[in-house]
């Protein structure tokens, strides 16, 4: 029903680029759900999906799961017709909305979240630093990526000691279609950040995280 609600507003609004019913079970619930194992071993405890867009993943897994979620998104415009569709469905009281940047988010709840999903939103290294406040300890960070290269991953490992973040898992899948594949990367907070988090807006992405000499 989500789903469906969500493909007739992008009729007119522009939500998500994937129009074709079949391709959206694939890429938008088939997708989301293939990171439900890392998402139900994470501690117990609040759920953040980060640059949510449509809503997916933080939707279908929120559905699976159980858990009190807060879908985090900066377009204003799209987190309205989320949180509308949500309300029509009569899932606001387990899911919310939070139409801002993430740093903010970062300042308002800090350590509130045990686990967070991130699709297609940023490299690994600004992930991981945008993610580290917003865990309790052991929280965890699940990443889905496409094509991920060698030289991602090696970032991410030079900074996890500096943001206090370790890499748990890694787990390689194919989608049904027999052709998507996705990279699903589990991160754990491990200690506070050497440094203080959140830096400034935006700079997470413009001045990525260097390991200190």
């Amino acid at each position: 029903q989500y789903l469906q609600a969500i493909l007739k507003i992008n009729e007119t609004t522009n939500l998500t680029r994937i129009t074709s019913p079949e391709e959206a079970r694939i890429l938008h619930l088939e997708d989301s759900l293939v990171a439900l194992p890392e998402l139900n071993e994470a501690p117990e405890g609040k759920y953040g999906d980060l640059g949510s867009g449509g809503g997916f993943p933080g939707v279908p897994l929120a559905l699976y799961s159980g858990r009190q979620t807060v879908l985090v998104d900066s377009v204003k415009k799209k987190m309205r017709l989320v949180s509308e569709v949500l309300e029509s469905l009569g899932l606001t009281e387990q899911i919310h909305t939070y139409d801002g940047r993430i740093e903010d988010l970062a300042l308002e709840q800090k350590g509130s979240f045990s686990v967070l999903t991130a699709r297609a939103l940023s490299r690994l290294v600004s992930l991981l630093e945008l993610a580290a406040p917003l865990l309790k300890k052991d929280g965890v960070l699940i990443c889905y990526k496409a094509d991920i290269q060698p030289d991602e991953i090696e970032e991410a490992v030079a900074i996890c000691d500096l943001v206090g973040m370790q890499l748990i898992s890694r787990r390689d899948v194919v989608l049904s279609d027999g052709e998507t594949r996705r990279t699903i990367l589990s991160y754990r907070k491990t200690g506070k950040p050497k440094l203080k988090l959140p830096r400034r807006i935006g700079m997470a992405q413009r001045n990525p995280l260097r390991p200190r000499p």
